[in-house]
């Protein structure tokens, strides 16, 4: 019986950025197949949130390349990436205060234009999420942190993507909120959504990844299997306490 290789969904190839001069990335090669979740780990400053800005269109590279489902993608607008199924969850959640947990939710589908699948998607969101359907019809900027942090993720789901990217989302989170996101997240991957993850807790989050790769100074000087990485003596020392 013949065994299928996974999909490739993302490969970066020789990804090198800089910021006024500065090389916040230098030749960076990574990949995710599809349905994978993949850890970036790296202290402060190493390029991850840069990575995660790159892929999604936010910022230009020097040079390399990015190709999504083998499509060339490095030079491609946010508006377009997300039409094609690439949604980023960013550090610090950057929902609408002013505005309702709903009308959070539907400025996430801005892209689509099927409507009665939009409010279906909002239905399926608000079950997924029960906290935020409790408050459906409050002003965002009055939730909690970990509730936050939900609409956040449920906001980029709205436009039903292939590749999620996630920055941060335990920042500043109780910890028994913090482990009711990381079981989302989990979830999310049985839907079929591939996440690529930077996280502040390398070690809870190595434990739910396939694989990681670890940033240096805007260089991968690691990578491999997630349960290996947790077993790293270097990673260890550096990052997992």
């Amino acid at each position: 019986m013949l065994i299928s290789s996974p999909h490739r969904l993302l490969e970066i190839s020789q990804l090198c950025i800089n910021y006024d001069g500065i090389q916040a990335l230098e030749n960076i090669n990574l990949h995710i197949d599809q349905q994978e979740i993949v850890t970036l780990i790296g202290a402060n400053g190493a390029g991850k949130t840069t990575t995660l800005r790159a892929i999604s269109g936010l910022i230009n590279p020097r040079s390399g390349q990015i190709h999504y489902n083998g499509r060339p993608i490095t030079r491609f607008s946010p508006y377009q990436l997300v039409k094609l199924g690439v949604a980023h969850c960013p550090e610090g959640r950057r929902i609408l205060t002013k505005q309702t947990v709903l009308d959070n939710l539907e400025l996430g589908a801005y892209v689509r234009f099927d409507f009665p699948a939009i409010r279906q998607d909002i239905d399926h969101q608000l079950q997924l999420f029960p906290r935020l359907a409790e408050r459906r019809h409050q002003l965002a900027g009055t939730l909690s942190g970990g509730e936050q942090q939900m609409l956040a993720i449920a906001r980029a789901l709205m436009s039903r993507p292939q590749l999620l990217l996630l920055d941060e989302p335990s920042l500043g989170l109780a910890p028994v909120i913090v482990s009711e996101i990381f079981t989302i997240i989990r979830n999310l991957r049985e839907t079929g959504i591939t996440i690529l993850l930077v996280e502040q807790n390398a070690n809870l989050a190595l434990q739910m990844s396939d694989r990681g790769y670890v940033l240096e100074s805007g260089r991968l000087i690691l990578e491999g299997i997630a349960s290996e990485l947790l077993h790293n003596e270097q990673l260890k020392k550096a990052y997992l306490g």
